[in-house]
């Protein structure tokens, strides 16, 4: 009988442990990614110096290209610079900004891309999306799949606690989003890729579920895997259902309702997966997630990354327009400002008790 498969879009070499930074030309050697060192590096103006300094004797053939922002134009600028040298590879070493712009910019040009995290801020690290700012504020621009994913847990423990912290909110707010698309399946016999939801809820699960802490080798490995994971989920979905619902959504008109002022994405949909989860009734998933937050020194409110409630019931109504044909928990319950208040009024009952 015939054997029916189906071909995965993921790295060909996913290395996470310490120093591995280190062993990068040799890697990229190894696998047959580029055995000349003939790289395209986009680095930040920022930490990408001082790491530059360190890798630079190591990958001599390689030129260093400076990322301003993680702007469209940025991206553009970037393809063009690299447009017709005969690298390799782009390598984006540093966090999410400067791998959204290269994986744009590889993509641009047609070559493959390599993903060399710096902190674990988001699922972006090995997503096929590149999340850029553009003149109507910001949009996601579908990129192929990193060829290859390092993350250095050494370079990851430099990085300021809090981009850690806000990883772990982007990697458990996994389990909100699938429940949203369960939602969606039972409503509006939205699909479910069953492959891609159960790989993204083993990756927020892991998380959720681990007792270590921002500074362990062990944590910290599992986060990154987590991330990886979901990365590979929405690979596999075609789009980033596995990872984002209502949660997204609510994060995504902080976003837009309040440019410049909004908190990190893991942050901000750390708190919207939680309260999605008490919108759902669940109070005791709701509650975990509150827990887990904390201990991992998360925000749980709106107050505590600088929104009011009515900032934060605003933001709750407007979330579904930020992505139109998605159906979640809001869309489901479709509430009125005063509805979302009276909800936000009980969730923060439950937060405190």
């Amino acid at each position: 009988m015939p054997v029916l498969t189906r071909l995965i879009p993921s790295p060909v070499v996913v290395d996470i442990s310490r120093g591995a930074m280190d062993d990068l030309a040799g890697l990229l050697a190894d696998q047959r990614i580029s055995a000349s060192g003939k790289l395209a590096i986009a680095i930040s103006g920022g930490s990408g110096v001082a790491l530059r300094a360190k890798l630079e004797p190591v990958l001599p053939h390689a030129d260093w290209y400076a990322v301003v922002d993680g702007t469209i134009d940025s991206a553009v600028k970037l393809a063009d610079d690299i447009k017709g040298r005969r690298y390799d590879a782009v390598v984006g070493l540093g966090g999410g900004k400067i791998i959204d712009v290269a994986k744009y910019a590889a993509a641009r040009v047609g070559l493959p891309m390599v993903a060399v995290a710096t902190n674990l801020s988001h699922d972006g690290i090995c997503s096929p999306v590149s999340i850029l700012d553009n003149d109507n504020g910001r949009g996601s621009y579908g990129v192929p799949t990193p060829i290859a994913m390092v993350i250095d847990l050494d370079v990851i423990k430099e990085a300021p606690v809090r981009f850690i912290r806000a990883g772990i909110g982007d990697a458990i707010s996994n389990i909100s989003a699938i429940a949203d698309w369960e939602l969606s399946h039972k409503i509006t016999g939205e699909p479910v890729d069953g492959l891609a939801a159960a790989m993204a809820r083993t990756a927020g699960e892991s998380v959720l579920r681990h007792p270590g802490g921002c500074g362990d080798d062990e944590f910290l490995t599992v986060l990154s895997e987590a991330l990886v994971l979901s990365g590979i989920a929405m690979s596999i979905s075609g789009d980033s259902r596995p990872s984002s619902g209502a949660c997204h959504e609510i994060s995504h008109a902080f976003d837009l309702l309040h440019p410049g002022r909004s908190a990190l994405h893991g942050e901000q949909v750390g708190i919207g997966a939680a309260f999605a989860m008490h919108l759902r009734g669940s109070a005791e998933q709701s509650g975990l997630f509150v827990e887990v937050l904390r201990r991992h020194g998360l925000p749980v409110g709106p107050e505590e990354i600088g929104f009011s409630v009515d900032e934060f019931v605003a933001a709750v109504e407007y979330a579904p327009q930020t992505r139109p044909g998605r159906f979640t928990i809001l869309e489901h319950l479709n509430l009125s400002a005063a509805e979302i208040r009276d909800a936000y009024a009980d969730y923060v009952k439950t937060i405190r008790s």
